[in-house]
């Protein structure tokens, strides 16, 4: 064999660095974010509520772990989740309405785009649901509607605080005027929630649009956002065409939401159980506090108070 050949053969034995198999990383070890492109520690990141570490960008939170961040470790206790969309109007647009529903339920687990239940929030029993978005995008079809209405019934009934996490596209066109008429039906029972001088508070999160943000989600007692968050009624390019006008730079978010006076507070997530546990116990009646706190606890005028709630011990 030539010195030549050896060469060439040697050379043939060495991959090519374009052929090299990268590095493999472990999926979802690293997560990054998509505001000023900085990689976490997806173990820091869920630590942080799912808030980029080097900016504080609110990332997307689906229904599982916003449940998670939200109450306390193992008192979450789910209610009518077999509810599940039929298909009244036999819609179809690019695939069935039925087929897309089977989709959607085999992609994200849920049966639709909501979870409600009961839990403890600080050790605070509340009633909570939370919008699922990726179940087309957590538009308010039949079952949302209703599983929402439940819940809002439940906790007038019971007593209990009702607080609902809003991430929305608004009604669900496959469903027609069925979706539309949820808006209604939601908000009076939030009106009867209302009249029992019950707590209410909604959350808008990224982003909080349509039908939801023209029924329930203005409709708290309280009203929470997060930053940033996309909290409008339609798109900016449809209301410029309407009104023929330019709109004003960040019209659609939860900061101009709150200079204007639909929000009451914007907070961020890593803050958010802490807030909610304070607004609750601030509505608590004054029979329900312990001696010890009576002693250093301010009057309050009761008939001022948007609602209250009473005590309620969760089954085992």
């Amino acid at each position: 064999m030539s010195l030549f050949d050896w060469f060439a053969n040697r050379r043939k034995s060495v991959p090519n660095s374009q052929e090299r198999p990268e590095r493999e990383i472990a999926d979802g070890l690293w997560n990054k974010c998509e505001a000023c492109d900085a990689l976490s520690y997806t173990k820091d990141l869920r630590a942080n509520q799912m808030v980029c570490l080097e900016c504080g960008h609110h990332m997307r939170v689906y229904s599982d772990l916003r449940i998670d961040q939200l109450l306390d470790a193992h008192t979450w206790m789910p209610i009518n989740e077999g509810l599940h969309a039929t298909d009244p109007l036999k819609f179809r647009d690019r695939k069935k309405y039925s087929d897309r529903l089977r989709e959607f339920q085999e992609k994200t687990g849920h049966l639709d785009a909501v979870e409600t239940g009961i839990g403890k929030l600080e050790s605070f029993p509340i009633a909570l649901g939370v919008m699922e978005f990726q179940f087309i995008g957590g538009s308010m079809g039949s079952v949302v509607g209703e599983k929402l209405t439940r819940l809002i019934e439940y906790g007038t009934r019971e007593k209990l605080p009702v607080i609902i996490v809003c991430a929305s596209g608004g009604a669900r066109m496959q469903e027609g005027m069925l979706s539309l008429m949820q808006m209604a039906k939601i908000s009076g029972a939030l009106e009867r929630h209302r009249e029992a001088r019950q707590l209410y508070i909604p959350i808008l999160t990224h982003p909080t649009t349509g039908g939801v943000t023209a029924s329930f989600a203005m409709l708290g007692d309280i009203t929470i956002a997060e930053p940033k968050a996309t909290v409008a009624f339609t798109g900016g390019r449809v209301i410029e065409q309407t009104l023929r006008e330019k709109l004003p730079e960040n019209y659609q978010t939860s900061e101009y939401s709150f200079a204007h006076g639909f929000v009451d507070i914007i907070v961020p997530r890593t803050q958010l159980k802490k807030t909610l546990a304070q607004l609750i116990s601030l509505h608590r009646p004054q029979a329900l506090l312990a001696p010890s706190e009576l002693e250093h606890h301010t009057p309050i005028d009761s008939h001022a108070l948007p609602a209250q709630t009473h005590a309620f011990k969760l089954s085992p």
